[in-house]
């Protein structure tokens, strides 16, 4: 009789319960470059302002709307590009949770601090109000880049942690066989 053929997902499943391995997740969300496109605008309207404009109303309309424009087009570019992925490293002592390309806001969590993991089917930005690093008195912190699976992590001090995260079943039994072999509960 022929042995039935190894399904792909208990090689995943195999290495995310082993704790000796680095767990690896991110999150996309590619509604944000769409709101990064409108930040260049207002940058861009900004410096067309500041550059070819013939105001006669005189100088302080003008040097407002051009640091208006310019001061809005760089928080709406900056603010929805660090959160367009997440990156989530679980290791052997910490969960690492790094925001979009350059990798800021990082968060970075030690293992001994964490005293559970759980896997939340549906996170929604309108949960958190909004996308981005948000944090509620009666939720606690969150990373939400997009609406879908995300992890929680209860802490040590009483507080919770969310990050909305690809395959967050497998980083939940990551964290969890780590605690088991550090003697935390999970």
């Amino acid at each position: 009789m022929k042995d039935p053929a190894p399904d792909e997902h208990d090689d995943e499943r195999a290495a995310s319960d082993n704790p000796h391995e680095v767990w690896t997740g991110r999150a996309t969300n590619r509604v944000q470059w769409l709101l990064a496109c409108a930040g260049a605008a207002c940058l861009a309207l900004g410096i067309e302002l500041a550059v070819g404009s013939m105001w006669t109303s005189g100088i302080a309309p003008l040097v407002m709307s051009v640091v208006g424009c310019i001061a809005v087009g760089l928080l709406m570019l900056f603010g929805t590009l660090a959160f367009v992925h997440v990156a989530v490293k679980v290791d052997k002592d910490y969960l690492e949770v790094r925001c979009g390309h350059l990798g800021l806001p990082r968060r970075l969590i030690p293992l001994s601090h964490v005293v559970g993991a759980e896997f939340a089917p549906a996170v929604t930005p309108r949960q958190w109000g909004g996308w981005g690093y948000r944090w509620r008195p009666e939720k606690g912190t969150a990373v939400v880049v997009r609406r879908g699976e995300g992890l929680v992590l209860s802490l040590g001090d009483g507080h919770k942690f969310t990050v909305t995260v690809d395959d967050a079943e497998s980083a939940v039994r990551a964290i969890r066989a780590r605690l088991r072999l550090m003697g935390n509960s999970g």
